[in-house]
């Protein structure tokens, strides 16, 4: 028997990784019960309302932004109401992520153009959590039980035995993350043309979702193997979790706070979840006050910094990276009696 073999036949045989694949059958009825319940086919008269709706809130946007270009022009004849930026162009509805179209003013219709990134986002969070406790437990129970002395019995090569251990429970979770995206996803269409809305799918939604899918499944490699990186180290499935449980409690908490006690520039980018944010989304804005400091120009300073996904993979990488060789580089030396 081959080790890739017998090593998929661990994994699968555990129960704790036949627990987890459960919740995520479990989590997903609930998810899409609860949908089904909460959407109806909408009627022709609630959407000719919703049209209509939409239209005069795109009307709306363009006479504020002739609003604000006439007051910068001097030509305004009243006083204008409400504030204005200094910057017509951020108000320009040509400029906008998106305009008000007619499924934001149909509630309780689901449409899947508009709720198909935010239940992806929900599929990756569940999917990195399942990877990192899959990962961690996999090698942790082995280390701790024994288990991996008895196959280095059978197979004495260290590195060879964790290295398929790895790629083992990467490969498992990839095929996993791959056809529970599918059916996640192609069970929420299905909603959305049965009893909801199924939006306007056109290429610029499916390229969109395809990246969100993809940064979304490296996220849940990378998750997979830290878990497996730290539980290594730690010898057991609880260094994992004790490891993220302090990590969260003394840096993302504790640490933020000192910074802002201390008014650190730009404290959001010496956090992970920041990293994990930009990547997800492609770019994340971050507000610091510091960087209004001494701008007096036109007395308006928008005070937002960016993290795009270019810095924040390079971040995630070499993290994992760093552990995962660490974690190599310690097994191969350390006494496993």
């Amino acid at each position: 028997m081959s080790l890739v073999r017998a090593e998929m036949e661990r994994l699968s045989a555990r129960r704790f990784v036949q627990l987890m694949v459960v919740l995520l059958v479990l989590a997903f009825a609930v998810t899409a019960a609860t949908t089904l319940a909460g959407s109806h086919k909408p009627s022709a008269s609630e959407l000719i309302s919703a049209r209509e709706q939409a239209v005069e809130a795109r009307e709306s946007m363009e006479a504020r932004h002739q609003e604000c270009l006439a007051r910068q022009e001097g030509t305004l004849p009243s006083e204008p109401s409400g504030y204005f930026p200094a910057d017509c162009s951020e108000i320009d509805p040509i400029r906008q992520d998106r305009l008000p179209i007619a499924a934001d003013y149909l509630p309780g219709v689901f449409s899947f153009a508009e709720q198909a990134e935010p239940l992806l986002y929900f599929l990756i969070a569940f999917l990195v959590l399942f990877g990192f406790l899959v990962g961690a437990s996999y090698i942790g129970a082995d280390l701790n039980s024994g288990g991996v002395v008895n196959l280095l019995l059978w197979r004495p090569r260290r590195l060879t035995v964790l290295a398929t251990k790895l790629g083992t429970l990467l490969g498992t979770v990839l095929v996993l993350a791959l056809l529970a995206s599918a059916f996640y996803l192609a069970t929420f269409w299905v909603i959305g043309q049965t009893a909801g809305l199924a939006g306007h799918l056109d290429g610029d939604f499916w390229r969109s979702l395809g990246a969100v899918h993809g940064r979304g499944l490296v996220l849940v490699l990378l998750a997979s193997a830290s878990g497996f990186a730290i539980a290594t180290l730690g010898r057991h499935t609880s260094a994992a979790l004790g490891a993220v449980a302090a990590y969260a409690v003394v840096w993302e908490l504790g640490g933020r706070l000192v910074l802002e006690i201390v008014d650190a520039r730009r404290p959001d980018q010496l956090m992970l979840s920041s990293h994990i944010a930009a990547w997800l989304s492609g770019e994340t804005k971050f507000f610091d006050p510091q960087l209004c400091l001494g701008n007096s120009a036109d007395g308006y300073c928008e005070g937002f910094y960016s993290l795009t996904w270019g810095p924040a993979l390079l971040v995630l990488l070499g993290l994992t990276g760093g552990l995962t060789a660490a974690a190599f580089a310690v097994f191969r030396r350390r006494d496993l009696i």
